[in-house]
């Protein structure tokens, strides 16, 4: 697959033409065309030139570069001020006409105000005028070129010369205030995609080197000056700072960091000089995915996307065809009836017909919502989860992790029967020497001694219950309770409150180690957010214990809880919650760990903690929270609900002007000049409507 920029692409229609021709084309795979950042991503055997030259036949006025090449900004300050110098001198000549225009209509077709109106309307509508006429060289009609060309020429032919001009020069002006629109749109994503790094100093040999950030290699070591983005993830091996990490988490407070502590690429170093070991590849770092994901996210259509896209596809030909309609059939049929009066209601229709408000607009609306919710720290990897955020009324949630901080201490050592607690404590370090869960490390923590990594022979992981391993000969078992009861191990200690360890030796029970883990600062800050947008159900599902999930749950104030689950467990939990919900309603899971994959996978809209969260879950997730804060679950469910609302509002907006319009028009109540704001006017009401969703 590769991505290539799209100059000139400045009509949402003309994206999906390229779109959906390239598509039909043979050799090419797959293509998606991106109208907000105006990128092609293509996989296809033709060569570039091939592929150029296809997209300048289907839209002569789009011509594809190399995405490093980009448009010289003093050029388009340049074309900006060349087109307002047209405009105005466009308008010149109109006022001009409008004032002489009984002087100058000596007959009823003077050359002299044929002229003079002529030569703002040729200014204005020069662009209009030559991209229909290659349109219809290619076969192409039914887009705004051909509607406003073919309105503005009938109303030069019955000697309406100020309408035409006036519906040219409207939508010229209309025209330049959309790309300023869509320029301010694309602007703003620049500005958030400008978190990008632009090189690496790398230390080798005792030397430093500039270098490009994707050369760098995993075990390298960089040097990150202050005020300098990091340009890498990794783990700082000397110095201490404060890093700015706004840009990926949203969070405004400085971040301590020292040795041992992990950096991710886009955070700001505000202080000291750090020295950093590099521990994923520019293209896998936190940066990197952001980016992609913002700037690819548009290629995932929400269902309003992919409807009003059908919908303006038969929207115009039908339009067309009722002007046509209109202009012929009343004189006919209609005793009385002139034709210039008939056609005029026609061309007013055609000028109204124009889809612009539905196809610009939405799109930017949902590209909004992705990008605002970016700036919070929420990446949303699709238009579509925005559409499916805003309909959640059940959330999901793992508890280790994601509503408690994932962070335990052993708190209690009780020793069976001829069992010491250093024996016990002795006995569960080894038995959880291999695992990398926050248990088995709190456990590691407290024995603080080496252990013999040859002493440790067979060692079995039995998923949902704990760990079997041999030490020295004898068989060690450490794990919950339903263990115990699995291998039938005597035991006169059930339901123990906290998260509990419990340790057998050679089949004689040995005592049992609590863990304590804390809620998170927020969890009950996020429970309380989600009752206020909307939620009906909020559930948390646990291996834990059941007694330390009906604590958690209390203090929460959850609806239910589900506890000591196996991974599949959680689904088929989950597969129940899913069932039960009503119609058009969606579930979201949020969970963190490697077990939680299958359930934010399953879920309608899976949600995964960024920051600590596991790859599995953050590659599984439709949406990932970077800063690991549960209340931001809320933050993003508004993030959909916002978006939603202004693309509605867009969609109800156009749909009633246009409709009262058309209604009017054909009853001979409204004139060209109400058309072109039925136009031009509401596709910028729409556009700058949908601009607020970047601003949340």
């Amino acid at each position: 697959m590769k991505e290539y920029k799209l100059r000139n692409l400045d009509c949402a229609d003309c994206a999906v033409k390229i779109e959906e021709h390239l598509r039909k084309t043979i050799g090419v795979r797959s293509v998606s065309v991106n109208f907000a950042t105006a990128k092609i991503s293509i996989d296809a055997d033709a060569e570039f030139d091939a592929l150029r030259r296809e997209i300048k036949r289907i839209e002569p006025e789009v011509e594809m570069v190399e995405s490093a090449s980009v448009v010289n900004a003093d050029k388009e300050q340049f074309e900006a001020k060349r087109e307002i110098v047209i405009i105005i001198g466009a308008i010149v000549f109109f006022v001009l006409g409008l004032l002489f225009k009984k002087r100058l209509a000596v007959t009823p077709y003077s050359y002299a105000e044929y002229l003079v109106f002529l030569i703002p309307y040729i200014l204005s509508g020069r662009n209009v005028l030559i991209s229909a006429g290659r349109n219809i060289i290619h076969g192409k009609f039914f887009d705004e070129n051909f509607l406003m060309t073919v309105a503005t020429l009938g109303a030069i032919f019955i000697h309406e010369l100020p309408e035409a001009v006036a519906v040219m020069l409207f939508f010229e002006i209309g025209e330049f205030f959309q790309d300023m629109s869509v320029d301010h749109s694309r602007r703003s994503i620049k500005a958030l995609l400008e978190i990008r790094p632009d090189y690496a100093y790398i230390l080798s040999n005792g030397e430093i080197k500039k270098v490009l950030p994707d050369s760098v290699k995993v075990g390298d070591t960089i040097i990150v000056r202050a005020g300098e983005k990091v340009p890498l993830d990794g783990e700082i091996i000397d110095g201490v700072s404060q890093v700015d990490t706004s840009a990926l988490t949203g969070e405004s407070v400085p971040r301590k960091v020292a040795a041992g502590s992990d950096v991710l690429a886009g955070m700001i170093n505000k202080t000291g000089v750090l020295t950093v070991k590099v521990t994923k590849p520019f293209s896998e770092s936190s940066i990197s995915k952001i980016l992609d994901l913002v700037e690819n996210a548009s290629s995932k259509k929400s269902t309003t996307e992919k409807f009003i896209t059908k919908f303006a596809r038969y929207y115009t030909p039908v339009v067309v065809f009722s002007a046509l309609l209109i202009a012929v059939i009343p004189p006919l049929v209609i005793s009385g009836a002139a034709f210039g009066t008939w056609i005029y209601r026609a061309l007013i229709l055609l000028v109204i017909s124009c889809p612009c408000a539905f196809v610009i607009s939405i799109p930017l609306g949902y590209f909004g919502g992705v990008g605002g919710a970016a700036r919070k720290g929420i990446l949303v990897k699709g238009s579509n989860y925005l559409d499916s955020l805003a309909h959640v009324k059940t959330a999901v949630f793992d508890k280790t992790g994601t509503l408690t901080k994932g962070v335990f201490k052993v708190t209690r050592i009780v020793p069976g029967k001829g069992f010491s607690k250093k024996e016990l404590l002795a006995y569960a370090a080894a038995a959880e020497v291999h695992s990398t869960h926050p248990i088995a490390q709190s456990i590691l923590e407290a024995y603080n001694e080496r252990i013999d990594s040859e002493a440790i022979g067979e060692y079995e992981e039995i998923p949902g219950y704990g760990i079997k391993a041999r030490i020295n000969e004898r068989v060690i078992l450490a794990g919950n309770d339903r263990l115990l009861h699995l291998k039938n191990i005597k035991h006169d200690v059930c339901g123990v409150a906290g998260t509990v360890i419990h340790v057998a030796v050679d089949g004689s029970y040995a005592g049992y180690i609590v863990i304590s883990d804390e809620l998170k600062n927020d969890a009950a800050l996020a429970v309380s957010q989600l009752r206020k947008v909307g939620l009906e159900k909020i559930v948390m599902l646990t291996g834990d214990s059941a007694a330390v999930a009906e604590r958690v749950a209390k203090d929460l104030a959850l609806d239910e809880y589900y506890a000591e689950l196996l991974p599949e467990d959680k689904v088929e939990v989950l597969e129940k919650l899913i069932k039960e919900k009503d119609a058009g309603a969606t579930v979201a899971f949020v969970g963190d760990g490697i077990n939680d994959a299958p359930a934010i996978a399953r879920a309608d809209v899976g949600i995964a903690m960024g920051g600590l969260g596991s790859d599995a879950a953050i590659e599984t997730a439709d949406v990932v929270i970077m800063t690991d804060a549960p209340y931001k679950v809320a933050d993003s469910i508004k993030a959909g609900i916002k978006t939603r609302a202004i693309v509605w509002q867009n969609i109800t907006l156009a749909f009633i002007i246009k409709g009262l319009f058309i209604i009017l028009g054909a009853a001979g109540a409204a004139t060209i000049w109400e058309a072109v704001f039925a136009d031009v006017g509401v596709a910028l009401i729409a556009i700058f409507n949908a601009l607020r969703v970047l601003r949340q």
